[in-house]
């Protein structure tokens, strides 16, 4: 085998790619001990949560994580470990402000990790707690190095194995409902994340299985995604087929209505008709 040695250009981004995914980790630990390990994050964020009906063993899992409501304490731990303030901005886990002050991003958020296809944390999905008319109800982390959100599905990396088991992909919208549907034991699950369905998704979703199932929200805009959607899989040669949820549910809020065997035998009727 012929080796070819690394320009200086691709020595340099997997250095940068290497040091994102080394402070995604960081991050990632402190949003966990945030979330389960302090009164805030228990008062605050784990209350909220629970009350949506998640338990802590599928929160875990999944590595769910909370940024406390105070400007800087994400911020004061990175800099204490002397990570370099302009990878810092890439991971869009902090902000600059008056251009010289660093703070977080995702203050007083929920925070979804997204792994990627060997386990490493790429970016996060910060949602608010509640109701908010402060702000989108969802930030995402920017484009950098190692995250392309056109590129990814969350929970695709703990999904595989069950997708690989049942031969049959199901596509979500939101991480809530990849999170309500791990918890009912439907494990073959992963989410466009927020974004439109992209080609690259599609394809990614084509190395597991040829089989997918859409099971977007019950509104006007989820019935036009995921009909957009079908005509996609499609054209990528999938075995696709719809289930839509009754008008003004998703995933998430169904299951946890029904019940997971109620779910179960709804979806498949719903792939008969």
């Amino acid at each position: 085998v012929e080796e070819t040695e690394s320009s200086p250009e691709q020595k340099q981004l997997v250095q940068t790619a290497d040091s994102l995914y080394i402070i995604n980790n960081f991050a990632r630990q402190f949003f966990s001990e945030q979330l389960f390990d302090t009164e805030n994050g228990q008062a605050i964020a784990l209350s909220y949560l629970k009350e949506r009906g998640f338990r802590e063993e599928v929160l875990k899992k999944l590595q769910v994580g909370y940024n406390p409501d105070s400007r800087d304490t994400l911020t004061k731990a990175l800099l204490a470990n002397q990570f370099n303030k302009e990878l810092l901005l890439k991971t869009g886990l902090v902000s600059l402000r008056n251009n010289e002050e660093l703070v977080d991003n995702y203050r007083g958020r929920i925070i979804f990790p997204i792994h990627g296809n060997t386990g490493k944390v790429i970016g996060f999905g910060a949602r608010v707690i509640g109701k908010s008319d402060h702000g989108p109800k969802y930030i995402n982390t920017p484009e950098n190095e190692v995250y392309s959100k056109s590129k990814i599905l969350y929970g695709s990396y703990f999904a595989r194995m069950a997708i690989d088991k049942a031969d049959e992909c199901l596509l979500v919208e939101g991480y809530t409902d990849v999170v309500s549907l791990h918890q009912a034991g439907i494990e073959n699950v992963v989410a466009s994340g927020g974004t439109s369905l992209t080609t690259d998704q599609l394809r990614l979703i084509k190395k597991y299985t040829h089989n997918l199932t859409i099971i977007y929200d019950g509104d006007s805009a989820g019935i036009k995604a995921a009909l957009r959607g079908l005509d996609m899989a499609l054209e990528e040669s999938l075995n696709v087929r719809l289930v839509l949820i009754p008008d003004n549910e998703d995933p998430d809020s169904y299951v946890n209505k029904v019940g997971a065997k109620a779910f179960n035998e709804f979806v498949a009727a719903s792939k008969k008709e």
